[in-house]
């Protein structure tokens, strides 16, 4: 099969990662008894599973494609949940004995996204 060209591959693998993040975290909610919002935390958790597992297997036949790795990392784990790819980060700087730059990604992202959502909420009059 011919590559596909990188941008097209992460849009449909896009379009599909945001369909299934809506989808499963909608469904998964659905069946919840709680406020916890249990559908995200799912999305996250799989998310950060598959590009686990997709990293690891980074040098597997399919995945030596550019197109292919496009596709599946970029275009539909970044639609289905960012968190993936922060995990992966965060993940890859501890193995590299960078410690320091994990743990400052980890509070970093957490309280800078928190505030940029409290901060949104405020200017925007929630």
């Amino acid at each position: 099969m011919p590559p596909v060209p990188k941008l097209l591959a992460i849009a449909l693998g896009g379009a599909l990662g945001a369909v299934l993040r809506y989808a499963l975290g909608t469904a998964i909610q659905a069946r919840a008894y709680t406020a916890l919002p249990v559908g995200v935390l799912t999305v996250n958790v799989l998310g950060c599973f598959a590009i686990g597992l997709l990293a690891a297997w980074g040098t597997a036949s399919v995945l030596e494609r550019e197109d292919v790795r496009a596709f599946l990392i970029v275009g539909l784990l970044g639609a289905f949940t960012t968190f993936s790819t922060y995990g992966l980060d965060t993940v890859r700087l501890a193995h590299a004995d960078e410690l320091a730059l994990a743990a400052g990604n980890v509070a970093l992202s957490n309280v800078l996204g928190l505030a940029g959502v409290w901060l949104g909420a405020r200017l925007g009059g929630l």
